[in-house]
């Protein structure tokens, strides 16, 4: 038989890891949900239109990393690589804005993009998504971005800091590009193919490159703050005000321009110290234009996304420990058929009240479930046999304490439920 092993990229979330990712989970949701954010959830899938569109052609994410499939009815579909375009689509398609022009909402979920694997960063990952439709006001951008840095910090990141910058809007970027086109001019024989390519479809890209030789070239190039119009200057300078009110570190990064081209205005990324190589934990930033581009009203936007897999990751090698889940207390060990019966019965019982409870399984001495009991560190052993259902009363046995009581069958239940 072959030995099927998980596809190259993806992961087991094995039962011992469950409890970080149910702490992070709770911990990002009541995060947003005390800013009043609300959960929204979108298909796994979309048409590819509205990744190429939205994200934009020339993007390594559109050009290199997606997923895309024809399905039966000769749709081209594509498995979502981010979430932000899927939250645009259905806040225009179900007429969210009906309700209230500003829009809070967040989402959990796969995603999915065919990059180099490495430790941290899948194939199939993770996202903890969070938007806010409707508002232009920089508070929006820092009501986001506080979000997240409280999320790290909470979860034990050390020596957070903001990487910033802006990437203008559409009155002002194009006198930018036409800036770094000229500049790419002089050094097109330093610049890999890749660069070459992205200066003809998506110029800002070309700050966005790995390779080494050209990052003596990127750093060289002009900066975005040098080319803003007076709206955007005005909308970085109180970005920055309020960052400072709140005491939140940032540094401005000129190279910093995130990988999606539907990015407006501000553009940041979390970096935190003591993870490795790579301090980058999350980024994001404001979209004013991408729900007009995707069919919409314009509508301004701003959002960021976390993985969690690398949180999990970086969490285990800071050593922080999570509360352990909670386990049933109590364990019914029987004797003979007739008390494995009442031992179904009250298992059910104990279910119902909200109770936690183990049933042994199969047939075996009173010996061995009573060894069960303990390896699951169970608070009470209930133990029925023939005995005690002649007699109408279990024996109870604390296995913490390591004495025992009997306690009538008619009353076990509240008995438990009184004690656990």
């Amino acid at each position: 038989m072959p030995r099927y092993q998980r596809p190259t990229g993806t992961l087991d979330v094995l039962p011992e890891d469950q409890l970080y990712w149910d702490y992070v989970r709770v911990q990002a949701r009541h995060l947003a949900e005390l800013a009043g954010f609300e959960r929204i959830d979108v298909p796994v899938f979309e048409a590819t239109e509205l990744f190429a569109r939205g994200i934009g052609a020339g993007t390594d994410v559109v050009d290199k990393e997606m997923y895309t499939f024809t399905d039966k009815g000769g749709n081209q579909l594509t498995l979502r690589p981010e979430f932000t375009a899927g939250v645009v689509r259905a806040y225009i398609e179900n007429g969210l804005h009906v309700r209230t022009q500003l829009q809070k909402l967040y989402s959990f979920g796969p995603t999915f993009r065919y990059d180099r694997p490495q430790a941290g960063r899948y194939r199939q990952f993770t996202q903890f998504n969070v938007e806010i439709l409707g508002e232009q006001d920089p508070a929006a951008d820092v009501e986001v971005m506080v979000l997240v840095w409280d999320l790290y910090a909470g979860l034990g990141f050390r020596d957070l800091v903001f990487q910033l910058n802006s990437t203008g809007c559409p009155r002002c970027r194009p006198g930018y590009v036409a800036a770094l086109k000229a500049y790419y001019a002089g050094h097109r024989d330093e610049i890999c193919e890749d660069c070459h390519r992205r200066l003809e479809r998506s110029p800002l890209r070309v700050l966005d490159c790995k390779a080494d030789q050209c990052q003596p070239i990127i750093a060289g190039a002009p900066h975005f703050l040098d080319h803003l119009c007076d709206e955007c200057v005005e909308h970085f300078r109180t970005l920055r005000e309020y960052l400072d009110l709140l005491s939140r570190a940032y540094v401005i990064n000129h190279q910093l321009v995130r990988g999606l081209d539907y990015y407006t205005k501000t553009v940041f990324e979390v970096w935190a110290a003591g993870i490795g190589a790579q301090t980058a934990v999350c980024g994001g930033g404001r979209y004013d234009g991408l729900i007009e581009l995707l069919g919409g009203r314009p509508t301004p936007g701003v959002g960021v996304a976390v993985g969690i897999e690398r949180i999990i990751l970086v969490m285990k090698g800071l050593g922080v420990e999570v509360p352990p889940l909670p386990k049933p207390p109590v364990f019914l060990a029987h004797l003979g058929p007739q008390a494995k019966r009442e031992a179904l019965r009250l298992v059910d019982a104990l279910h119902r009240e909200g109770v936690g409870a183990w049933i042994a399984f199969g047939k075996r001495g009173l010996k061995s479930q009573l060894r069960e009991a303990g390896k699951r560190t169970v608070r009470y052993a209930v133990i029925l046999g023939e005995d005690e259902l002649a007699t109408g009363a279990a024996v109870v046995r604390d296995m913490r304490a390591g004495d025992q009581v009997s306690v009538e069958l008619s009353g076990l239940v509240e008995w438990l439920k009184a004690r656990v």
